[in-house]
């Protein structure tokens, strides 16, 4: 399992163009083949930043939707939004603790 977690900071003017870009498209992502589970979260302090939080199969999965027709949508459409760089990370899920 992967955990892909993307830090993307936008220009204060462009959250909304980003909003409906994540709306139309979110069903598409979750639908990939290998994505089973994605969340949007918004920065507690600044509204202006969010990150991406999905789990993959495997990185394999990942990266066929990082080539699949919906990303070539979204990702343009994304990028000239950004106020800064974008930071991504992809993890492996070591321990599970249980209370």
């Amino acid at each position: 399992m992967i955990i892909r977690i993307v830090r993307m900071t936008f220009k204060d003017d462009k959250t909304e163009d980003f909003l409906a870009i994540f709306n139309k498209y979110k069903k598409q992502i979750r639908n990939q083949p290998g994505c089973v589970h994605l969340e949007l979260l918004q920065d507690h302090h600044n509204s202006n930043i969010f990150s991406t939080y999905s789990h993959w199969h495997d990185e394999v999965s990942l990266n066929k939707y990082r080539q699949s027709e919906t990303f070539g949508k979204i990702w343009p459409a994304t990028k000239v939004l950004f106020g800064e760089a974008v930071t991504a990370h992809s993890y492996e899920v070591k321990q599970h603790v249980n209370l």
